[in-house]
């Protein structure tokens, strides 16, 4: 059973959502400050008599009603105290739209992709007698009403309602909606956008699936490296040292500030690269040199050409200027327009809501956040859980960019006089030295963690 103190925090998560009110709107009412507010919330801090008096006054409660609980205390709401449609000031993100569904898209590869480098101005109006123009629509997107975070609070809260306060009910309930509430938060994220990028256009050939349950023929570069004559020569026990294995957070939702290609993908051949262009490359990749770090090639022992996403790419082009390999030969590429922006929006509204959610110590929302920008990754490409987009070539982007962001910190810890032991998954570097005088520790985006400790040449 929960305690009182427990229930008039969903309950006061309740009634902010009916009101459409805010933390720092009720925390102002009742005269406390926004972070005194959300200590009491998160349970860092105890509501008061006094408080759960401000409390019901500025609901029009009476203070027993609002001790009822959140069902009780919702049904006794003044009317006058519930925002008409007219005043909302944020959208659930699993309300359905207002207006009715746009038509279902043709298959992809009957829909024209737009225009690259901006919207294509709307046609003029067809005849009456004319017959209906097969040209592409573009997507219609409610604009929300408040700031993007809000979309993601509300679902929260109202799944705490639906649940009565079963956190792991809760919990499992947005896990389970994940997809379609990012991508909705993904469609008003692209409100006002400037490039209207196409989510069907046809798939290039080589993002092809070779067989109904194979691959298509990209390489992504996931690194599994180990320092090879370090191990040497701690397995003949000529070394030790103490290794740090460090955790990177949120490495796909760091990923999602990537070059992203707008429209269809369009072939080319010729060893040119355009940094306004995005997409997959046949590159004959040179030679790596450096033996103390890994290639951005990850994990590849076969020689000779082979396609690669554009994050690889660049970071192989950079490598080559900084004298750690000879430089790439792109061969034929398949790219568009492309910008770096496309999931920013999205991005810096998960990324708002994961720290408020880990200072809280609200693990139902980390685990949320951390569901829809994963399910975001894994199913944009060709997935049965997401029939809203089917853009393979991000995907492969996304986790290309994964990965590359982390050879960037193996780079760092190198260059700053750490020894780089170990770089493998999407998310894991080992390293030798005092790692926190290279990177700040924590959870938050820019952090790092250290999962383990151990030493090479003795308990490996």
């Amino acid at each position: 059973m929960m305690s009182t103190e427990e229930t008039l925090r969903l309950t006061v998560a309740a009634l902010m959502q009916l009101t459409r009110e805010r933390q720092p709107d009720v925390a102002a009412a009742i005269g406390l400050t926004q972070p005194q507010l959300s200590r009491r919330q998160s349970g860092k801090a105890s509501w008061t008599l006094t408080d759960c008096d401000r409390l019901a006054a500025h609901w029009g409660l009476p203070t027993l009603d609002l001790l009822a609980g959140p069902t009780h205390a919702a049904g006794c709401l003044p009317a006058a105290r519930r925002p008409t449609v007219g005043t909302q000031t944020t959208m659930p993100l699993a309300s359905p739209a207002p207006a009715p569904p746009a038509p279902r898209r043709a298959a992809p590869t009957a829909t024209p992709a737009p225009a690259e480098t901006a919207p294509a101005p709307a046609p003029a109006p067809a005849p009456a007698a004319a017959a209906p123009s097969s040209a592409p629509r573009t997507p219609r997107r409610a604009a929300p009403a408040g700031p993007l975070p809000d979309l993601v609070r509300d679902r929260v809260a109202a799944a705490l309602t639906e649940a009565g306060g079963d956190a792991d009910a809760a919990q499992a309930a947005l896990i389970k909606s994940a997809v379609p509430d990012v991508m909705r938060l993904f469609s008003a994220s692209r409100v006002g956008g400037r490039y209207e990028h196409s989510e069907f256009p046809p798939t290039a050939d080589i993002l092809q699936k070779r067989s109904q349950k194979g691959s298509d023929a990209i390489w992504e570069g996931r690194p599994k490296w180990r320092a090879a004559d370090l191990h040497r020569a701690a397995r003949a026990g000529h070394i030790t040292m103490d290794v740090t294995a460090l955790d990177m957070n949120a490495a796909y939702l760091a990923a999602l500030k990537t070059w992203l290609p707008i429209g269809k993908l369009v072939h080319s051949e010729g060893d040119h690269h355009d940094p306004k262009r995005s997409g997959v490359h046949l590159v004959d990749p040179g030679e790596w040199t450096t033996p103390d770090l890994p290639s951005p090639l990850g994990s590849r022992q076969e020689p000779g050409p082979l396609w690669i996403t554009e994050p690889t790419l660049r970071a192989l082009i950079r490598c080559a200027k900084m004298d750690l390999c000879t430089p790439p030969k792109i061969m034929e590429s398949w790219t568009s327009g492309a910008s770096e922006g496309l999931l920013e929006k999205m991005r810096r509204a998960l990324v708002t809501i994961r720290d408020e959610a880990i200072a809280n110590n609200d693990e139902v929302t980390t685990e949320y956040v951390k569901s829809m920008y994963s399910k975001f990754v894994s199913t944009i490409g060709e997935s049965a859980a997401n029939r809203e987009i089917r853009r393979p070539d991000w995907m492969h982007i996304i986790r290309s960019q994964a990965f590359v962001n982390l050879w960037l910190k193996a780079h760092k810890a190198h260059e700053a006089g750490l020894t780089v032991v170990q770089m493998s998954g999407t998310d894991e570097l080992h390293v030798s030295g005092n790692w926190r005088e290279v990177f700040p520790e924590g959870r938050g985006l820019s952090q790092v963690k250290a999962k383990n400790i151990y030493t090479l040449g003795g308990n490996e």
